[in-house]
């Protein structure tokens, strides 16, 4: 009985043992698949002493006398192997899935970069034509002499210009917040700036469809802790929603109060409402979707490309806060937004320079002729002079070729061949020069993404202002950075 317990552990541990052969075979064909080279090679070590076991094992059972213990031996010997090669293969499992999910992590980072890259580039692309219609466009309504045909038509040309980069404004903020490239800012503004500035846009939107537009301010306590401009953004998608769906001699409210304040913190809500189109009950929880539009029979000058709400949506819960929408079809729309903010102190009010634009000296970094010819006409309707230099170290030899003070500001473009602009600006800051640690640096760039500005703020400007040219604000810009002429 003792003997065949014996003979049968030694040949049971044989069978095992020519299994494990086999799964270590198996085993190298995986790691060889795997794409492993460093150090694959080892594991036909293994193979090779399990075959000598194997043979010891027969030798043994064939030629031998074995005894309980050694058949014990060569029955846990088999076992231990077997073990060992299933931990191993569990081991080496893990990794190289660990492998392929950093693989296609890395690869997902860089289709993303490519994305990224992509869009940053197609921006650049797109706003410098754009710059050059609404340059000239702006530059032409400025004659005194049109005939009204002639103004008519070019106002329509800059709304259809305006409109086109709204869309690509729209597709750029989408991109960076699906990419979480879009960041929420965190300082102190007073939000009746925000404000006024709606004012100054609605009165002209709703005038253009002589609608009636009204707002309504309740006990704000005036100045808060958050992004300014995505605030103003989120509320000015869903402004202009409401002119662009509510016909002429309509009427938009739009109510701003204070609620849920304690120790220095509140809810701004924002309320917007109009007697427009409205929408109907089952699309009201579609309203916030991307590209969502409802066919309502009702065509507007422009049907819009359905990324507004969405967008207004998105940046709304970055800063934590929520929009709702009550609606009814041809009754109008009613927008709850609702933003949480720290009170603030009141800012200092900065004196204003109200300085003398008139005989300033600015130099243009541009390397594309239309863009520099348009900017320095500007300039000139300000009585501003300018030279231009076509890249960035054309633009630091001019200036290292001018005595001190002789430049006001530099209104300085990024993307530009030999040097361009965040070089030429760190280039012009590290000169030997009180004056060029002083002169107001402003980027005038189509790069309209937030770490463009980042960078161009990094490299040692003053202020980064994104093509096309919106006057009024290069106009201020320049005012608020250029010191009084030195005499």
């Amino acid at each position: 009985m003792l003997d065949y317990l014996v003979y049968g552990m030694i040949y049971i541990g044989s069978i095992l043992m020519v299994y494990n052969i086999y799964s270590f075979v198996m085993y190298a064909t995986y790691i060889r698949k795997s794409n492993i080279k460093q150090g694959s090679n080892i594991v036909n070590v293994p193979i090779i002493l399990l075959i000598f076991f194997l043979l010891g094992y027969l030798a043994v059972a064939i030629f031998g006398d074995p005894d309980l213990i050694m058949a014990g031996i060569l029955f846990g010997g088999s076992v231990f192997v077997y073990i060992i090669y299933r931990v191993l293969n569990n081991i080496t499992g893990k990794i190289i899935e660990s492998e392929k999910m950093e693989a296609e992590l890395k690869a997902i980072e860089e289709s993303t970069k490519a994305k990224y890259d992509f869009m940053a580039s197609i921006s650049h692309e797109m706003r410098t034509p754009m710059n050059v219609i609404l340059g000239l466009d702006e530059l032409a309504l400025k004659n005194p002499d049109l005939q009204d045909e002639t103004r008519t038509q070019l106002e329509k040309i800059g709304i259809s210009g305006r409109y086109l980069l709204s869309l690509i404004n729209n597709t750029l903020d989408m991109h960076d917040i699906e990419t979480g490239r879009l960041n929420v800012c965190n300082d102190i503004f007073e939000i009746n700036e925000i404000l006024d500035e709606i004012d100054v846009m609605m009165d002209q939107l709703s005038g253009e469809k002589k609608q009636t537009y009204r707002m309504t301010k309740q006990e704000l306590s005036g100045c808060y802790v958050g992004d300014k401009e995505m605030v103003k953004e989120v509320l000015m998608h869903i402004l202009e929603n409401a002119v662009k769906y509510t016909p002429e001699q309509g009427k938009i409210d739009f109510t701003i109060e204070e609620i849920k304040k304690k120790d220095n913190k509140c809810d701004l809500r924002f309320t917007i409402s109009d007697n427009g189109i409205g929408m109907s009950e089952d699309f009201v929880p579609k309203a916030f979707e991307l590209f969502s539009k409802e066919d309502s029979g009702f065509k507007s000058r422009y049907d819009g490309g359905g990324m507004g709400l969405a967008i207004a949506k998105a940046k709304c819960d970055l800063m934590n806060g929520e929009i709702k929408v009550i609606s009814k079809r041809n009754v109008g729309s009613t927008f709850v937004v609702t933003i949480p903010f720290d009170i603030a102190e009141k800012k200092e009010e900065k004196k204003s320079q109200n300085t003398n634009l008139k005989g300033r000296m600015v130099l243009i970094v541009e390397d594309i002729d239309d863009n520099a010819e348009i900017v320095a006409d500007l300039l000139e309707l300000e009585d501003i002079t300018s030279e231009r230099a076509e890249n960035g170290q054309k633009a630091v030899d001019m200036i290292m070729g001018k005595p001190e003070n002789y430049y006001d500001a530099i209104l300085m473009d990024l993307r530009m061949p030999v040097m361009d602009g965040l070089e030429a600006t760190r280039k012009i800051r590290s000169l030997d020069r009180k004056d060029c640690k002083e002169i107001p640096i402003i980027a005038l760039s189509a790069n309209a993404h937030e770490n463009d500005i980042e960078n161009s703020l990094k490299a040692g400007m003053e202020a980064h202002l994104v093509k096309p040219i919106d006057v009024d604000k290069l106009y201020s810009t320049l005012n608020e950075y250029m010191k009084e002429k030195r005499s």
